[in-house]
């Protein structure tokens, strides 16, 4: 948990809403630059004032806005006495690995006083991402939106006359002995919108994000669940969200009530504002975590307003005074893995002539991993804060995952073009010893993992599909599990245990979902499939902070294909040393 701030106590959860019309279509690619310092910040929040690493000084950070087939050199300079590295969430990467980010998988972090300029081409993507700190737990307060204008006009049927942007964050009291005692995280302290936690918490009534709309117009909202550890809910009162692209990716239009957005995933959706407000001419929009861990947790509720604009711009603009037992329609329960499950299962690929689903209709090669959270046995000599005085953990097929203290891909790099043996590939392809996955005692099983660095190595071309099977040791959970520099389709998913010769059967290979991050059900399965097309190392881990702290990863390699189209590029001159 290095990096978050000195004697750090303060933790944020956002929900970010973002306002501007969008740029003209017919702009040619270009070379978009930015720059980035990694720099302390004082913020204050529900009366507390606490130094946090930001970027430019901005909490949520600035937004990358660029099109579709734009260059993009992002420089980032380390002001701060503690490494970093910042990863551009969602980005395929194509060939260009070197950008992107996580510390130890691509690249050694940036040192204090040092830079390193990301650079890399936004191809065939369009959409809402994200970008974050991939050092640490730096991301509870380095992260923004990362936008991508589309060279063609949206293929939805109803024009739009703004965009409005957002994220969902959390703020938090930290304890920085997770790590040290094999303990858990504290709860947050309060969940916010665009940074602002809004009237329901203390000393945050001036804190409340308000975003003003007109009546009879239709919406974009591009929301961001930047959070370290929860999936959340989002609703808006009285109105009715069309959800039309997931991760960047168009979607085939469909209305909802709520969304649910597992931590990394972005959701597009349309929204017409078509109701007839109250004398304050506002509508209360709020967001609060979808629970399925026995842990402890924030059950708050973080609002912000839907304020329509009936007065003079000029007016002063300050949310109500609420009581705390606010009616909140739309909202589902903390606890509604029915509506959870009926969301996720209405996401389709838009499937269209332009917009094809490519999903592979045949594999090469299937890999069925358990994700599981463990409990470690204590070393001797150790006080350990765990569940029976032991350690948590995670792992997948009981691999716990450990960093090295140099990046795999410049290793794997020098040691391929120096002829030196790097395909090994000795990440289990299947779980070591089969059980009931799913039906297991939460407590009473052995759950000490083993401890590596293995890797998972398939030729370029591969038609590859991976299995996420959850457990029930310590707890069933929802894990939103990310892959980087691929986007997949999630073909099949279920409840408890794949069953590998019944399951296949009902896969989706028409339209699936095409994604970056997928919420793996509580106490269940699900299956993923992409080609491996993109030459590279590659992290996979669960987006929920904690878990890869304690483990939930895994590397895999994408060997080149023929010639310098299939091949990733050179390292670039700047990268950073270990």
């Amino acid at each position: 948990m290095e990096g978050l701030c000195n004697n750090c106590r303060l933790l944020i959860i956002t929900l970010v809403l973002l306002s501007g019309l969008h740029p003209s279509y017919s702009s040619l690619p270009t070379t978009q630059r930015f720059q980035f310092n990694v720099e302390w910040k004082k913020v204050t929040r529900l009366c507390n004032t606490k130094p946090l690493l930001t970027v430019n000084g901005e909490y949520p950070g600035p937004t990358i806005a660029v099109h579709e087939g734009d260059n993009v050199e992002i420089k980032v300079t380390n002001r701060v006495a503690m490494n970093t590295t910042i990863h551009w969430h969602g980005i395929r990467q194509l060939r260009t690995a070197w950008a992107d980010g996580p510390a130890y998988i691509t690249q050694c972090p940036i040192r204090g006083g040092q830079s390193y300029t990301y650079k890399f081409t936004v191809t065939d993507q369009r959409g809402t991402l994200l970008w974050h700190a991939h050092y640490g737990w730096q991301r509870a307060s380095i992260y923004g939106a990362f936008i991508i204008y589309p060279r063609m006009p949206y293929p939805f049927t109803t024009p739009i006359q703004a965009e409005v942007n957002g994220g969902m964050e959390m703020w938090m009291l930290w304890k920085m002995n997770m790590m040290l005692y094999g303990g858990g995280p504290n709860i947050s302290d309060a969940y916010t919108i665009n940074g602002l936690p809004g009237p329901l918490y203390p000393c945050s009534n001036k804190d409340t994000f308000i975003q003003k709309v007109e009546r009879g117009k239709t919406y974009l909202l591009r929301i961001i669940n930047a959070a370290l550890n929860d999936e959340l809910f989002f609703a808006i009162d009285n109105h009715t969200l069309t959800v039309v692209e997931a991760d960047a990716v168009y979607m085939k239009p469909f209305t909802t009530k709520a969304i649910m957005v597992a931590p990394g995933q972005t959701t597009n959706v349309l929204i017409t504002t078509n109701q007839v407000p109250d004398s304050t001419g506002m509508f209360v929009m709020a967001a609060r975590p979808y629970v399925t861990a026995v842990f402890p947790f924030n059950n708050s509720t973080t609002i912000g307003f839907l304020k329509y604009k009936s007065t003079p711009r000029t007016e002063k603009i300050e949310a109500p005074t609420l009581p705390k037992s606010l009616a909140l329609h739309n909202l589902p329960e903390m606890k509604d893995t029915t509506f959870a499950t009926e969301f996720f299962n209405k996401i389709h690929s838009l499937a269209s002539p332009e917009y094809p689903c490519n999903v592979p209709k045949k594999i090469h090669k299937r890999v069925i991993t358990t994700i599981s959270l463990n409990l470690q046995d204590c070393p001797a000599n150790k006080t350990c804060k765990g569940v029976a005085d032991k350690i948590f953990l995670a792992s997948m097929n009981n691999q716990s995952f450990l960093r090295p203290d140099k990046s795999i891909l410049e290793s794997y790099y020098k040691n391929r073009t120096t002829n030196h043996q790097t395909d090994l590939s000795d990440f289990p392809e299947k779980p070591p010893n089969a059980f009931n996955y799913t039906g297991v005692h939460p407590l009473t099983e052995n759950m000490n993992a083993e401890f590596g660095t293995k890797l998972l190595v398939i030729p370029y071309g591969t038609n590859i599909e991976i299995v996420l099977q959850g457990t029930s040791f310590l707890n069933v959970e929802n894990h939103p599990i990310h892959v980087h520099g691929h986007n997949f389709f999630i073909v099949g998913s279920g409840f408890g245990n794949f069953n590998v010769a019944k399951d296949p059967t009902k896969y989706n290979l028409v339209d699936p979902p095409e994604r970056n991050t997928v919420a793996v059900p509580t106490g269940g399965w699900a299956a993923i499939r992409f080609k491996a097309d993109n030459p590279g190392v590659w992290f996979i881990h669960c987006h929920l902070e904690e878990h890869t702290s304690w483990g939930l990863a895994m590397v895999f390699i994408v060997k080149n294909g023929q010639g310098q189209a299939q091949s990733l590029i050179p390292p670039p001159d700047d990268l950073p040393l270990c």
